[in-house]
């Protein structure tokens, strides 16, 4: 996979991992309710049950593209129309968004678990993955190169939420967050409303 290809990835990644919603708000309540290492946990078990959906994605992808492209075709625009209205809700979101959780009692196994079924129990990741990868993947897809796709998909989720629980820990940080919070919603709507054009004009792979 050439570099600039994979920067992309990344960058949609990145985009998708930091955009607001039951994931950040997780992290958040184990971070302020049992400190920096319940909120990383959360963050480590929600990264594995991303890397499991994005396998699961790029392994039907290539067989999907090759059996039923106009159904392969319907799915990208499902999944493009999923990033617009996520980029809608983050552009409405008031001032706090995700970022009002309250704190909680916890542990780190109740955050590990959570963490894990917050990503596996939300079957919309599915929708995320197809119209992200869908513009990476083809049917002639070395396995190395599958195998790092998901891995980015994987680490990218993990690092950005580990550092969001690392950050957290700090008492002064999330006043300041939340005092920016309606700008960052916006600018994350506006960024996937962009990918959801991005996706409905066609993959990368083929520009």
């Amino acid at each position: 996979m050439p570099l600039s290809l994979w920067l992309s990835l990344a960058a949609i990644c990145a985009m998708g991992a930091m955009s607001p919603g039951p994931s950040l708000a997780l992290v958040l309540r184990h971070t302020l309710g049992g400190g920096r290492v319940p909120g990383v946990m959360a963050a480590l078990s929600h990264a594995l049950g991303v890397g499991l959906y994005a396998l699961l994605t790029v392994w039907g992808l290539g067989a999907l593209i090759v059996r039923f492209p106009t159904l392969f075709q319907l799915i990208t625009w499902g999944g493009a129309a999923y990033l617009a209205w996520l980029g809608i809700k983050a552009w409405r979101a008031g001032r706090g968004g995700a970022l009002e959780a309250g704190a909680m009692a916890t542990s780190n196994r109740q955050a590990a678990r959570e963490g894990m079924l917050v990503a596996l129990g939300n079957p919309k990741l599915i929708l995320f993955f197809v119209a992200l990868l869908s513009q990476f993947v083809t049917p002639d897809m070395s396995l190395l190169e599958r195998a790092i796709i998901v891995l980015t998909a994987m680490v990218i989720d993990g690092g950005w939420y580990v550092l969001v629980a690392l950050g957290l820990s700090h008492s002064r940080v999330l006043p300041w967050l939340q005092a920016r919070a309606h700008w960052i919603n916006r600018l994350t709507g506006v960024l996937l409303l962009a990918l959801a054009l991005r996706v409905a004009m066609g993959p990368l792979m083929g520009s």
